[in-house]
């Protein structure tokens, strides 16, 4: 192809390369139930490890395939935010524990939103209308403020890549490479090591959804970091990162994406607005799971019973649009792009995901909401 037509036909490549990913994702997310929050509520409720498991085998499986990836160069790691220098560890903090905290009251995050809503849940649709729209105020309307003037003006420049294997190489001047590995694989080893001794508790969907989504993960850095990469764009001479927002290598998120989403839906007329790879990601997540939904017959319409579960669902909305972007991602952003990263920002935020959704089990719990040891509350 000529160098006037590459970026245009690169850019398509990776956004509808992006709505595969996404029909992929939603079908796995549909039938095997992957989903960050259910993975903490079964254990936090009721110790059932099976989706825990699948959690921490997307991070592994990605882990490794990633850090294949950056050793034959396939793609440049250090671009992502996930290596960022930038170091904003009050917003990777709170806003974890915001969004943490948010996804139990409206019953599931972003990703397990958009399966839902494909699989006919009216409930799941309407958080993530409130969640795009805060995403937005968060970025760029009248949270953005609190965000960019309060919480990201607390943070530090590092030295180099935030990454794990990075920060250990600048303590013990060793190989930032070699370090990287040790710490994949030794997380790779903790994980299966994990998963082996809960093996009569974890169904084969378990096994299934946490190793495709891992593989998936790796797909999405390959086609934004490697199919959509040319060295020298012919209109500016340098490096791009063609049909992504942020002009870099995404992986798996969904805060800005939603957001933008919007922004796409009320500025269509707009040349400079167009589809991206995370919003297209996004759309193909919630038509893979409305046609997985209805080959496998599970899809239903289900709607709010009471004014209180609407204003669980939208409070839970809006503390997940503003926790995702102040953190840079939400629960699949961060806790299985950014932890397979290794990225300790990501980390951070993880924790701070994990430590929310516990405060808001156990409130839930302390109040009779949702009763101690009852598996079909957190199931679904």
């Amino acid at each position: 192809m000529s160098p006037e037509t590459a970026p245009q036909t690169l850019t398509q490549f990776v956004v509808w390369g992006a709505l595969v990913l996404g029909m992929a994702l939603g079908a796995v997310g549909q039938a095997t139930r992957f989903c960050v929050r259910g993975a903490i509520a079964d254990w936090v409720v009721f110790k059932g490890p099976g989706r825990l498991v699948s959690w921490l085998l997307a991070i592994a499986v990605g882990a490794v395939a990633i850090q294949l990836m950056v050793s034959a160069n396939v793609f440049d790691a250090g671009r992502t935010i996930y290596w960022s220098e930038r170091f904003p560890w009050l917003s990777y903090l709170v806003g974890g524990l915001l969004f943490g905290y948010g996804m139990i009251l409206a019953g599931g995050c972003p990703q397990r939103c958009l399966v839902k809503a494909g699989s006919g849940n009216l409930k799941a649709a309407a958080t993530l209308v409130v969640i795009a729209i805060v995403s937005l105020m968060t970025l760029r309307g009248a949270f953005a403020g609190w965000r960019a003037n309060g919480l990201d003006a607390v943070s530090v420049t590092l030295a180099g890549p935030q990454d794990l294997g990075a920060m250990i190489a600048r303590t013990l001047s060793l190989p930032a490479g070699a370090l990287r590995w040790v710490v994949a694989l030794a997380l790779a080893g903790a994980v299966l090591a994990f998963a082996w001794r809960m093996r009569r508790q974890v169904e084969r969907a378990h096994w299934l959804g946490g190793i495709a989504v891992g593989l998936l993960l790796a797909a999405a850095f390959f086609l934004t970091g490697r199919i959509g990469f040319l060295a020298e764009h012919p209109e500016t001479l340098e490096p791009a990162w063609l049909g992504t927002q942020s002009r870099r290598p995404e992986g798996l998120s969904f805060s800005a994406p939603l957001g933008h989403a919007l922004d796409l839906l009320t500025l269509w007329s707009d040349k400079a607005t167009v589809a991206t790879f995370g919003v297209m990601v996004a759309l193909g997540t919630l038509l893979g799971a409305f046609v997985a939904a209805r080959l496998r017959g599970d899809f239903k319409l289900e709607s709010f019973k009471t004014p209180g579960e609407l204003g669980a669902h939208t409070g839970g909305a809006v503390l997940m649009g503003f926790g995702g972007i102040t953190a840079l991602g939400c629960s699949l952003g961060n806790g299985v792009t950014g932890a397979a990263m290794l990225s300790t920002g990501a980390l951070i935020a993880t924790a701070g995901i994990t430590a929310g959704a516990w405060l808001a089990l156990v409130r839930q719990m302390r109040s009779g909401a949702l009763p101690s040891g009852t598996v079909a509350a957190t199931a679904r």
